[in-house]
């Protein structure tokens, strides 16, 4: 028996659709580069045009085929109509939901707009999300849906109610969806990232970490795409619905 199962590339049609790119150091570039190498058009989604078309250039420079897509995941007419402009170009075999913005703070200091706005870009928009792509998957009967997740999805620390409560939604969302839609042949993953990731994020806000961490003590983001593709390429005769990563060095 082959060891993956029925993941056949038409060169420059078959899409896999990435939402929550940003820095070129961070995991959804990483993720786009991984399945633009094995033969993808990726459709590159965040909110900053800039940011989204310099990722799209990278991967056109390598060869690879990209398709700027600016949007906001929580804008659920504007996800629709990138969907109906990528089903345009080819199907849509993998999509990929990686976005989320991580504010943290004593919840006696934390607004509620901001409560409310990091679920609707966390939990919400990947409902939305893998909703209208699981619908168009269905009609072929495959496809694979990866939610990205963080060691919030698990548990809720001080400072971080607002953020867990939106990766903890998230999660079980996936969980619904892989009952839901995986009988129908299409395999819905949920990846918790346990660790920092070694990219422009974190270093923007502890320059010094990977000092800290020492040697491989940060997740690096083409090791994290790496699992995003070997999620697309199981048999479906033993599906993950969820993995966890983290740095050797971390403690759990």
């Amino acid at each position: 028996m082959s060891a993956t199962y029925d993941v056949t590339v038409t060169p420059g049609r078959t899409v896999a659709w990435v939402i929550g790119v940003g820095a070129s150091r961070g995991t959804g570039a990483g993720v786009a580069r991984r399945f633009a190498r094995e033969g993808f058009t990726v459709a590159l989604t965040g909110r900053s045009a800039g940011s989204v078309q310099a990722i799209a250039d990278e991967i056109k420079a390598e060869g690879g085929r990209a398709v700027e897509a600016v949007g906001d995941a929580q804008d659920e007419a504007g996800m629709l109509e990138i969907l109906r402009q990528l089903e345009a170009i080819g199907p849509v075999e993998v999509g990929i939901y990686n976005a989320g913005n991580a504010i943290w703070g004593p919840p006696l200091t934390t607004q509620s707009a901001d409560f409310e706005a990091m679920w609707r870009v966390g939990c919400f928009g990947g409902f939305i999300f893998g909703r209208e792509v699981a619908r168009v998957m269905l009609q072929r009967g495959r496809g694979t849906i990866i939610f990205t997740g963080a060691s919030a999805s698990l548990r809720g620390k001080a400072t971080f109610a607002a953020f867990a409560a939106a990766k903890a939604g998230l999660r079980v969302v996936s969980q619904s969806f892989a009952r839901e839609f995986g009988p129908h042949g299409i395999h819905v993953a949920h990846v918790i990232v346990d660790g920092s990731i070694d990219g422009d994020k974190i270093f923007g806000v502890i320059p010094d970490i990977a000092q800290r961490k020492g040697p491989d003590g940060l997740l690096g983001t083409e090791a994290i795409a790496d699992a995003y593709w070997y999620l697309h390429t199981q048999h479906r005769s033993a599906w993950s619905q969820e993995i966890d990563l983290r740095p050797y060095s971390e403690s759990f």
